[in-house]
């Protein structure tokens, strides 16, 4: 027991590591969670710190032992089951999530979810609370990034001011989930004109299935982005189907709600930049790690998810405390 509440001391929302594996064994050796590379001929065996990492993604050639997997969910790290890069493993599924369940879950953040998510007003309007603050994480992390603003990408922009201020006035005006999303699209695709032309590649066209280097890296990054919104939702104990923009089109939706809080801040302008610079797949994914580590994007996350929790649970006691009275 000593040994499970050293491996947790750290909060998921503080950890700093996301891993994306491929080629690998993922095995138990010593009482430390190792990988397994074979290269020449030669074995080397790498520590994975899994008392301050969030999740695993595991991708082609990969195989992971029951030891391993004990021993991950004792740190309450999430295992997760990829295609190569972090796609999902086949056309008809998203990525397929492995979570501890010996785990104690607090009870008050799917209560507080479950009081609005019945009713479609209230779903709408924590949707627009959530897109409204995704704009604003953009705009404090863009004003203080010195390498994105080296690379164009900088607030002071009028075109991406102008992006920005159309969306936002837009979303208050949005009657229902359908036309929310069409305005988020826009303003994706005005994110991706802006990061094109800055980096040079104005024949860029976005296509998941293409091969070309920035939307490979954008599937990659967004699938990065989607593992921490997995974790988000597991500690909080709320599940993934409770979605409020996206439920009608994609399974266990509510991931790509929490990470769309943090893809176009980070995620967008890397994938541009690292394509212009003919970066490697691992070259994007640790600059793209270290901007989830260095802007707190776990964090957000968990503020964003906790406070619409919160803010619906604590309104469910004062209705029960009125009407006691």
């Amino acid at each position: 027991m000593e040994q499970l509440t050293d491996l947790k001391a750290i909060l998921h929302s503080k950890r700093a590591n996301i891993y994306y594996l491929d080629m690998c064994r993922v095995m138990q050796k010593d009482g430390r969670v190792l990988y397994l590379t074979e290269e020449q001929n030669e074995k080397q065996y790498w520590n994975i710190p899994i008392a301050n990492t969030t999740c695993i993604l595991l991708g082609t050639g990969t195989s992971i032992t029951q030891a391993a997997v004990r021993m991950l969910a004792s740190a309450g790290v999430l295992i997760g089951f990829s295609g190569s890069g972090g796609t999902p493993l086949l056309m008809g599924t998203e990525i397929e999530w492995m979570t501890p369940q010996s785990e104690y879950r607090p009870t008050e953040y799917i209560q507080g979810w479950m009081q609005f998510w019945f009713e479609q007003e209230k779903r709408l309007a924590v949707a627009k609370q959530f897109q409204l603050q995704r704009v604003s994480y953009l705009q404090k992390v863009w004003a203080k990034d010195r390498d994105l603003k080296n690379e164009g990408f900088n607030l002071d922009d009028t075109d991406v001011n102008k992006a920005l201020t159309n969306f936002s006035a837009k979303i208050e005006h949005c009657q229902d989930v359908s036309k929310l999303l069409l305005v988020e699209a826009q303003l994706t695709k005005s994110l991706y004109k802006i990061a094109a032309t800055r980096t040079k590649q104005k024949d860029f066209v976005r296509q998941h299935d293409s091969i070309d280097d920035a939307n490979a890296f954008l599937n990659h990054g967004n699938y990065l982005a989607y593992g921490l919104a997995a974790t988000t939702l597991w500690v909080l104990g709320i599940p993934h189907g409770f979605a409020v923009m996206h439920g009608k089109t994609r399974r266990g939706a509510l991931v790509f709600d929490v990470a769309d809080l943090i893809k176009d801040t980070l995620v967008l302008p890397w994938a541009f930049i690292c394509a212009k610079e003919g970066a490697t797949e691992q070259e994007f994914r640790q600059q793209c790690l270290q901007a989830f580590t260095q802007h707190k994007a776990l964090d957000f996350m968990f503020e964003q998810v906790k406070a619409v929790a919160l803010e619906h649970h604590q309104s469910k006691d004062a209705s029960a405390g009125d009407a006691s009275l």
